[in-house]
């Protein structure tokens, strides 16, 4: 039998994820992931005037910007708990809304596939470089797909996956602190977009970040292995619901998911090339050099706009397969627990 305590947690999650998927990212305000940036920021001149060697100036930066990032969150919830349980909880599911990056993720791809249909190329270009780190200021109409349903793959694992997948594991830890689950999940998920935030800011690999950024990228590899594993295989299950080409997904995930510089990103990125048939990587630009990607999955099919409301409908489906599995899986875990 599942507790009410699972079902409580289980219904407020879903409101977060519904709550974005209705309303996106708020219009009006400060994000949280803006005061993180700004706080790395502010770590980062203190650091570099502080410590000479930018190996050790940038982990000390990723040390100080983590600890008070969280802390704050950490200290807002105990707070809003020390007034009432309710307002703890509103304040966690405001928290867990405002992080996870469903809608807004589908609106920029949407965004660039109504530009490309309209046939107005240099609108696309700035919509999709609004959500990639390559130069777009001269892509042709294939490339600006292709870099297109790349950063949703990509972000399949960053803006959804990876930070449900820690909010779910910090939630375990409910019988052992004294804080509700819904308040654990909202800190989980509060560290995982600190780490992948810190990667966004000095993650590059140029003379200013090179060694900077080191431990960063480092700990966001580390904390997107599991949740990119994940992705790929709920991509799977995606294409065999919507009747897209989910043996080829499978295929291409297993030959071609290690084809990437990056770690994790290549599990994602294959199997969505699988998927739809098309062909992922290549060449690329960024910051006026040409970079040469290897490629994933076979170009059964051109990349034209269709092709980007065929990911649209797919992440969308993964991201439902995701977190259905997820649910259930925890309140599994938990019954055992509680059995034992």
């Amino acid at each position: 039998m599942v507790t009410p305590c699972v079902m409580v947690f289980e219904l407020l999650l879903l409101i977060a994820i519904f709550l974005d998927l209705i309303f996106g990212e708020p219009k009006w305000g400060v994000h949280p992931v803006q005061v993180i940036g700004a706080i790395a920021k502010n770590m980062e001149k203190f650091c570099r005037f502080l410590i000479a060697q930018e190996f050790w100036s940038g982990a000390l930066t990723f040390l100080l910007t983590f600890i008070i990032s969280v802390g704050s969150i950490n200290m807002i919830l105990l707070a809003a708990g020390h007034y009432s349980a309710v307002s703890q909880t509103f304040v966690a599911v405001g928290l867990l809304y405002l992080f996870v990056a469903i809608k807004g993720l589908l609106e920029h791809s949407k965004a660039v596939h109504t530009a490309l249909v309209s046939g107005n190329l240099d609108q696309a270009r700035k919509a999709v470089g609004k959500i990639v780190g390559r130069d777009t200021d001269h892509m042709e109409s294939e490339e600006v797909c292709r870099a297109c349903i790349e950063t949703v793959a990509e972000n399949f694992v960053d803006g959804i996956v990876a930070p449900l997948f820690w909010a779910l594991l910090f939630s375990l830890a409910a019988p052992l602190v004294p804080m509700s689950p819904i308040s654990l999940a909202a800190i989980g998920m509060t560290a995982y977009k600190t780490i992948n935030t810190m990667d966004s800011m000095f993650g590059y690999k140029n003379d200013t970040y090179l060694k900077f950024g080191t431990v960063a990228a480092r700990v966001d590899d580390v904390a997107n292995w599991v949740p990119a594993r994940i992705s790929g295989l709920c991509i799977v299950g995606g294409a065999f619901i919507l009747r897209q080409n989910y043996r080829n997904s499978f295929s291409v995930l297993r030959e071609d998911r290690l084809n990437h510089a990056s770690p994790n990103a290549g599990h994602p990125e294959a199997a969505v090339a699988g998927a739809i048939g098309v062909q992922l990587g290549g060449p690329a630009r960024y910051f006026g050099r040409t970079v040469a990607k290897p490629w994933l999955g076979k170009p059964l099919k051109t990349l034209t706009a269709p092709r980007i409301l065929q990911v649209y409908s797919l992440i969308l489906t993964s991201t439902f397969i995701f977190i259905g599995c997820s649910l259930a899986l925890r309140a599994l875990l938990l019954f055992f627990f509680t059995a034992a």
